[in-house]
């Protein structure tokens, strides 16, 4: 049974779990304010800022989200490898967020868990849309199809009972338009033209806002328009711009985004969730100043395989030593995987497919100045492989550990 087929016989199936959690935890989502955030790119650091507004504003708040799921101090990581679990689960943890005192909370809401319905029952008050890029081709058909699985998000929060609603759309999106069409209270665009006095650089960003300076420790030009994003959202939850601009402040980690590793190094070691072509340039632009050592795979096995050779081809162009490892290969050959990738570069990359050990040659391999750059998994806990296996994996603690061997060594 062909994927697609198989969602439709099991829609019914899924459609009555959502309806059913959301009853037998007395719809959670109707006493709390309830932001989503979708989009292909930025969903995991936008709701991350906007959390740490909210808590900054003395509001309490739950996160639900690829990175992690928090309510108030309380976190625990995310290990499903999933953004939106299934069977009820988002309805029981809000019901838990609204027993612990909870007023706000703010959701990452995927087009995968739109088409298993995971997202009835959240009850809108708001919705952020970050951005629409190509990804999951294969599982959605086309990328009209995965647009219109995306738009059903939009569509929730046009149905939802609450008052006054809001959506928050990045403008500069070509897919903006229906978004900022929805039937709701509030329209609110972003784009980096609202901001002034802009400076970025690895090291963060900073910029003018309604006459309000923000620093943010945050590298890269996407990093100004995720914090708009949740900047704009908090702002019409009624949180003071200063407010805002005192939590993004001391938001100097946000896991697996970015995500600076350092034991005493003498040069740059980052892991990020990069794992489509545009984010991919992205985070080799916000590191355009160093000698760049980049290690990657391609992100599922038996998916969007017409990224792998541009890929290839984007680290070839940007990156001075090209390190091609295993990722997520499920079912697949890992090394089927790396060549396709390799199709699309002019010179021969290095492969090394023990990602563990990719990682010990990228690590060895930088000089004083230099940026070692490990993208494709970010936070995801497990590399995934043939017949349901799961090996316990982190980027971040596996770089932590070979940077640590590394200057013991030296």
């Amino acid at each position: 049974m062909n994927r697609r087929l198989r969602r439709l016989v099991l829609a019914p199936y899924h459609y009555a779990w959502a309806w059913f959690a959301a009853f037998r935890h007395g719809f959670p989502a109707s006493n709390l304010a309830v932001i989503g955030v979708t989009g292909t790119k930025g969903k995991s650091s936008v709701a991350e800022m906007l959390y740490a507004i909210l808590e900054t504003s003395g509001r309490k708040t739950a996160l639900a989200g690829t990175i992690r799921f928090a309510i108030g101090d309380e976190s625990r990581p995310n290990l499903f490898k999933m953004t939106l679990p299934g069977r009820g689960f988002i309805q029981e943890f809000l019901a838990t967020a609204q027993k612990k005192g909870c007023t706000h909370a703010v959701v990452e809401i995927t087009s995968e868990g739109a088409l298993q319905y995971r997202h009835l029952g959240l009850e809108l008050d708001a919705l952020i849309f970050t951005n629409l890029q190509k990804e999951h081709i294969e599982s959605h058909g086309s990328m009209e199809h995965y647009a219109r699985a995306k738009f059903k998000i939009g569509e929730s929060l046009a149905k939802s009972r609450k008052r006054p609603r809001a959506i928050i759309a990045n403008a500069e999106s070509s897919y903006a338009a229906p978004y900022l069409a929805l039937p709701v209270e509030a329209h609110i665009p972003f784009s980096f033209a609202d901001v002034e006095e802009t400076s970025i650089s690895e090291n963060g960003i900073s910029f003018t806002y309604k006459h309000v300076l923000f620093s943010i420790p945050q590298p890269g030009r996407f990093s100004v328009e995720n914090a708009l994003a949740a900047i704009k959202a908090a702002e019409w939850l009624g949180v003071p711009l200063a407010t805002c601009a005192q939590a993004l402040a001391a938001l100097t980690h946000i896991p697996g985004r970015a995500e600076r590793i350092d034991v005493g190094q003498g040069f740059l070691a980052i892991v990020d969730y990069a794992h489509t072509p545009d984010s991919l340039r992205a985070l080799y632009g916000a590191f355009r100043n160093r000698r760049k050592i980049c290690v990657l795979g391609n992100t599922g096995g038996g998916r969007d395989t017409w990224k792998r050779p541009e890929m290839g081809k984007i680290a070839e162009e940007s990156c001075d030593m090209v390190i091609l490892t295993n990722e997520d290969p499920y079912d697949e050959d890992p090394r089927t995987i790396v060549d396709a990738m390799a199709s699309g570069m002019q010179r021969a990359p290095d492969i090394i497919l023990d990602r563990r050990e990719a990682i010990r040659a990228a690590l060895r391999a930088a000089r004083t100045g230099d940026a070692v750059l490990v993208s494709g998994k970010g936070t995801d806990p497990f590399i995934m492989g043939a017949s349901g296996s799961k090996t316990p994996w982190s980027d971040a603690r596996v770089v932590r550990e070979e940077l640590e061997r590394l200057l013991t060594r030296n």
